[in-house]
């Protein structure tokens, strides 16, 4: 069976003293379905890019397969997706894509149309299927759900259960569940391989995590009084020694015989202080050698304020359009304090210009829109593309420094990425950011569209854990099935024209 060996693998970018992986090893088959899991900024794309060549490894990547990358950028997008797996497949095999595209649930006529027509879920079934057609290659596939719809995410995920030999970078928890049966997971202290889908590496992971906490509050109590007795075997070992020699108590020289005995006494005492001591280091030691892997993922909170009118959003037989094509019609729905509604529907079927609507960006055509009076909308649109320095941002924000920061530390961005330029950072710490802003932000109606796009798991899952438990009105443009179940929140499917 062949295997992809990762052996000491120290990795840092150019210019940055920061290390992305600091002699990381670990080993796994090529017939494995791998999710690959880890927080925002750990390094999983730049692991990727080290797997297929793209970054140096220096020696420490074996694999007897040949790797290929997804998303990759197609040269010619005014080509159709026939002449895209043509140029791709060197025998002239067209009947293989023509294969793997059938179970990914697509139209015919998307096949004759140029690339760049179609939507963001279109493009990514027709390159996942233009790199299975592709034999004995492995396929490295970087969140590829951040453009499909629930729909599209259930047909990729039925369609990747049965492939072998990839390793796949997901944030969804059902889409991983539905077709992976190993996880690759980048922790806080160490790399680790596991069988099993993300529910069983979760139960896995809370155990360990709960094992740990309770071993540090045991350790930490027997250091506590090993500190005790270390404090009074050193009170014992002083006295012993300040009375070996000298004056006895009382006043009196001491005999031979006392000093003798004092003298012994002391060295017992001594010895018994260093064994202590041994002792506690040993402790302290084993201590801090756990909670390395224990993930710190602290609640959230939001302040949301509460409309004087219970109505918030009244939306009636509204129709949008760009120019003389119609995106939606008939579009009706009310919004209540405490509400959270969801929008769904395929690719290209008119969310994100719903929330355009809502924000006055752009007019309906027809029918109506009304929002309350002085009504106070948080937006976090749905394509982040930030820039500059931080702290500029956060002032063209008008929002408190602090609470800002303090929101992102608790979703795990590091002190050291408050001084990079926005761009530097991942497409998910900027969409952090985002949220961060929003969260600092009081306001009646918060507008989130695909806010978990690039967000890590343990990120979401602090994210749903707020919203839960403050349940502030919001309106949402999300996929994430786990996500919208948990929260149970109301579901408008919109149908595209």
């Amino acid at each position: 069976m062949a295997r992809i060996q990762v052996s000491h693998l120290t990795f840092a970018y150019e210019g940055s003293p920061d290390l992305i992986f600091d002699d990381a090893s670990f080993a796994v088959d090529t017939d494995w379905k791998l999710g690959f899991i880890a927080r925002n900024g750990r390094g999983k794309t730049t692991l990727l890019k080290i797997l297929c060549g793209e970054l140096p490894d220096h020696g420490a990547v074996s694999a007897s397969v040949q790797f290929d990358y997804f998303p990759f950028s197609v040269p010619d997008p005014s080509k159709t997706p026939l002449e895209i797996a043509a140029d791709m497949d060197a025998e002239g095999q067209a009947w293989r894509f023509l294969k793997e595209i059938s179970c990914l649930d697509t139209e015919d006529e998307i096949l004759s149309q140029p690339f760049s027509t179609l939507s963001g879920g279109e493009q990514a079934k027709v390159l996942l299927a233009a790199l299975f057609a592709r034999e004995h290659h492995f396929l490295l596939i970087d969140e590829p759900t951040n453009h499909l719809d629930m729909r599209g995410r259930e047909v990729v995920s039925r369609y990747l259960n049965g492939k072998k030999g990839f390793i796949l970078v997901s944030h969804d928890r059902a889409f991983l569940d539905g077709c992976i049966d190993h996880v690759l997971s980048i922790n806080r202290a160490n790399i680790e391989v596991q069988k099993g889908n993300f529910s069983s590496w979760e139960e896995n992971k809370r155990r360990q995590d709960e094992f740990e906490l309770n071993e540090n509050e045991r350790l930490k109590k027997e250091i506590s009084s090993l500190k005790a007795s270390a404090r009074q075997a050193s009170a014992w070992a002083d006295h012993a020694e300040s009375v070996k020699i000298g004056i006895r108590p009382g006043g009196r020289e001491k005999s031979l015989d006392a000093r003798a005995y004092y003298g012994e006494k002391s060295r017992r005492m001594q010895q018994r202080r260093k064994n202590l001591e041994t002792r506690m280091e040993k402790e302290i030691e084993e201590k801090e050698g756990l909670l390395k892997n224990l993930e710190r993922a602290d609640d959230l909170k939001i302040f949301p304020l509460t409309h004087p009118s219970g109505r918030l959003i009244s939306c009636r037989d509204a129709e949008i359009r760009y120019g003389d094509r119609t995106i939606l019609s008939s579009l009706t729905f009310t919004l209540f304090n405490g509400d959270i509604l969801a929008l769904t529907g395929k690719n290209g079927c008119g969310k994100t210009s719903v929330i355009k609507a809502l924000t006055g960006e752009i007019a309906p055509a027809a029918g109506e829109i009304r929002l309350a009076s002085g009504l106070i909308l948080s937006v976090v649109p749905q394509q982040a593309h930030l820039r500059g320095d931080m702290r500029a941002f956060i002032r063209e924000s008008g929002i408190d420094e602090t609470l800002f920061k303090t929101i992102l530390r608790k979703l795990d961005f590091s002190r050291e990425q408050f001084d990079k330029p926005l761009e530097a950072l991942s497409a998910g710490q900027q969409k952090k950011a985002l949220i961060a802003r929003s969260l600092c932000q009081q306001a009646h109606l918060y507008v989130w569209d695909e806010p978990l796009n690039y967000i890590d798991l343990l990120s979401r899952m602090q994210i749903e854990r707020l919203i839960a438990q403050f349940r502030p009105t919001m309106l949402l443009v999300e996929h994430d099935k786990t996500f919208l179940e948990h929260l149970n929140a109301r579901v408008l499917r919109l149908d595209a024209k």
